[in-house]
This record gives structure tokens, sequence and C-alpha cells, in this order.
């Protein structure tokens, strides 16, 4: 995949090493030799990724990574940092400051490009899912008030080890942070990951019962786990297998022997990662919900409602199943309005709507059509079937008075319906052309009562 990269280090020759390196995989590289300059670039040039030098004069790395974290315009972007620094407590700093990951100099090529591609992979996912949220905020679908906030829930971790020592010693590291479920079994670990809402896998690549890569890759691959992160506990001698399982999808690792600070600091980036994504999903979903439903009523709306029976009528339907409509009108609702206010006429909308929904069977589609007419398309139904759901309907609505207490009002409300079946080969307009036509039918008969279309031969 080809991407941005910004290599930030004073020391010429070593971001022309990486120039070099990283434009031979065909990575867009700018470049900068001092902390400002890169803040500077990093707003300007909006990279995917950053590799930045620790130890700088006039700003090290440590200050650079936290600016840029703490810049909502550059916070989304990863950063690694590349350091001739081996302690932990470098490290542990780095990562408070927000740095995704660390490289030693000199910087393994395999590592470098493992790293990179991990996180670049990540960081995709992650804009479209931003650019989502972003769409659905400037269409005032979702309320930007409502975001704030960091890690919101005390995060389940699923361990998966064979090491009696090592599961201790996450026991001791865990227990008072986190909800912790170790499992030496692979095939037990599968299931549990499938069927339970973890915030974080950390596998051990040490294990010698099962194959952890082979674990790794099954997660990646199911739909339940897909998005779940993978921190690996990684000893010296399987660096070969950190390679592959960054490759595959691993998120995060921790050199053994572990070091408690270091292992807390990059569980808590992956999980607060993991619910600021789930959180993105969740108002995905939200937003595209939202778009297909009606703001007062809760059902869904005209568009989607149209585009439903044009997908019903364009299904392959050898053996002719009609697709039956419905659509109704409350009576002399304008009376509503004008004499009790909109107030009082949009609590009878949201109590006809509660109605409807409770009277219509499981695989009809309820939906307000416009103002005061709604929409009922039931597929596979045939017109006595649609007749008995009509009149169901109707009784629902006339046999029982609409209470609005805030307005300490009892009103009597009644509907006429228009029912019409589909022909073979007829097109959705048509279908709902006829049921209007019976729905206008009904009123001129009288209201409150319901009419059926002619049936297509």
């Amino acid at each position: 995949m080809s991407a941005r990269i910004l290599v930030v280090d004073d020391v010429i020759p070593n971001v022309k090493i990486l120039e070099a390196k990283l434009s031979v995989e065909y990575y867009d590289v700018i470049t900068a030799y001092n902390g400002p300059d890169a803040l500077v670039l990093a707003k300007e040039k909006s990279p995917d990724l950053i590799l930045l030098d620790v130890m700088m004069p006039q700003m090290d790395g440590f200050e650079v990574c936290q600016r840029l974290k703490s810049d909502p315009a550059t916070a989304h972007i990863p950063v690694v940092m590349v350091t001739a620094l081996s302690e932990t407590a470098d490290r542990v700093q780095g990562l408070e400051a927000g740095a995704d990951d660390f490289l030693t100099k000199p910087v393994d090529d395999v590592a470098l490009f493992a790293r990179v591609k991990s996180l670049l992979r990540l960081k995709m996912m992650m804009d479209e899912f931003r650019l989502r949220e972003a769409t659905s905020f400037d269409l005032g679908v979702i309320n930007p008030e409502e975001n704030t906030g960091d890690d919101l829930i005390r995060a389940r971790i699923l361990a998966i080890d064979d090491n009696e020592f090592s599961c201790r010693q996450l026991k001791q590291f865990y227990d008072d942070k986190y909800d912790l479920t170790i499992e030496s079994n692979m095939e037990e670990a599968q299931v549990l990951a499938r069927g339970g809402d973890f915030d974080l896998a950390v596998v051990s690549l040490s294990a010698t019962s099962y194959d952890p890569l082979r674990f790794c890759s099954r997660i990646r691959t199911f739909e339940e786990t897909r998005q779940l992160p993978l921190l690996t506990l990684v000893d010296e001698a399987d660096t070969d297998k950190l390679v592959k399982g960054l490759e595959i999808g691993v998120n995060d690792y921790v050199m053994r022997p572990i070091d408690k600070n270091e292992l807390i600091v990059r569980t808590r980036t992956q999980v607060l990662r993991k619910q600021y994504q789930d959180r993105l999903r969740h108002n995905y979903h939200r937003s595209m919900e939202l778009a297909v439903t009606d703001a007062l009523t809760g059902l869904y709306n005209r568009r989607y409602m149209t585009n439903h029976l044009a997908t019903l009528q364009q299904s392959p339907n050898p053996d002719f199943k009609p697709v039956s409509l419905l659509i109704m009108d409350i009576d002399f609702f304008k009376n509503v309005n004008d004499m009790h206010g909109h107030d009082v006429g949009d609590e009878v909308l949201k109590q006809f709507s509660s109605r409807m929904s409770k009277s219509v069977r499981g695989i009809d589609l309820a939906c307000r059509y416009g103002g005061e007419e709604f929409v009922v398309l039931m597929p596979d139904t045939d017109l006595a079937v649609a007749m008995g759901v009509a009149e169901r309907l109707r009784r629902e609505i006339a046999d029982f008075p609409f209470v609005v207490p805030k307005a300490d009002l009892s009103l009597e409300i009644s509907c006429s319906l228009g029912v019409a079946m589909s022909g073979e080969n007829e097109n959705g307009d048509s279908l709902l052309k006829r049921a209007d036509e019976a729905l206008y039918q009904a009123k001129r008969d009288g209201r409150n009562r319901v009419v059926t279309a002619t049936v297509l031969r």
C-alpha cells in the first residue's frame, strides 16, 4: 500500500537512509530535521505515519509526540519513535507521550516494514470511520457533544498462554485494573473470543501446545473478532514469529522479561484505541439507522421504504409471491393541529406509530410516508391477509382514544386505508399509485374504512 511518511531526525545521514529505504518500497517520504518543523509539516502535509527520532536538540521526540497527540488535527497519526535508547523506562515514557511503537537504531529493515504496514492498515480503517463520523456530524445526525471521554469502561482481556508462571504473572499485573480471562487451549480460546465482548487478546508467542500465529490468523478471519486488538508476548528468540505476526495483523507486542509498566501502558493504548474504534463504528451504524428512519416516530422513512420495495420487486420470484401494500392516512389530522397545537399533533403521530408497529407482523415494514400518511409493506402476502392486517390496524386506531396527559386531552382518532396487491411484473410506483387511489376512495366513502384496489390480472 502507498502512503505518505514523515521522517524526523536531526542527523542528516539517518534521514537519508530511512528516506532511501522507504522510497524503494514506493512510499512518499517527507523529511524534517527538528521538532518544530515536524509539528508544522504534520499539520500541513497530513502524513499517514511519522518516524520520529527521540534524541534531538531544541525539542526532543517525547515532547514532539506529546504535542502531536494533544492536537486534534494530528492526534490520529501513528508515531513510531526511532531511538538508540534501550531502557524500558524510555519506552514507557514514549508510550505515555502517545507513541504507537519503538524501533531501535540501527533499524532492522524487516521490523521497520512490518511495523509500518501494520500501523498503516490500522490508520486506513480508522480514517474511514472518522470520515463517516464527521459526515454524520455535518449532517446533524450525531451530536459531537455526545462523543467526549476516554476510557469509559473496565476493559475485558483474554490471555492465551500455556505457561503457568507467565499466567500467574499476567494475573498479578492485570487483576487490579482489568477483568482477565486466561485460557491455555487454543480451540477454547477461539470460542471465548468469538462469544465474549473482549477489548484485547494477549497472546504468548512462546506457546508450545498450540500455534500462536495460527490463533492470531483465525482471530483476524472470524467476523466477530476481526477488530479485536492483539498484543503478543515475545521472547528474543521469537523475533521471526513477531515479524510474521505483525504481517498477519498483530497490533503490538511486549518483549520478555515483561516490564509491568510497559505492559500496562501498551495495554491501555490498545484498549483506548479499541473503545474509540467501537465508538466510531457505533456512531456509523447509528447514523445509518437515523438516515433511514423518521426522527419523530422512529419508523422507517419514505426513501428507505421505496428502496426496499424496489428490491423486493427486483428479487428473483419464479413462483410469484405477491407483495401487498397499504397506505393509511389519519382522518382530519389538520383539525388536531389547528385546535390543539403541533405539540399535541406530534404526540398523536407518535402514538399512532406505536400502535401501528404493534399491529403489523414481524416480516412487514412500517414507514412514515410523509405528514400524517403511513405505509405498511407486506412481502409474500396476498390480498386477503393484507386486508386482515389493514382492518386490525383500523380498529386499533379507532377503538381506543389517544390520551395526551400533558394537554389533559383524550382524542377520538380514526384513519382511512387503501390496500393493493402487486400483479406479476408490476413495479413499485404502480403498486403505490393503486394503493393511493384506494385510500382516496376510502376518504370519499366517509373515512374510517379500508378500501382495496382492483386486483391486476
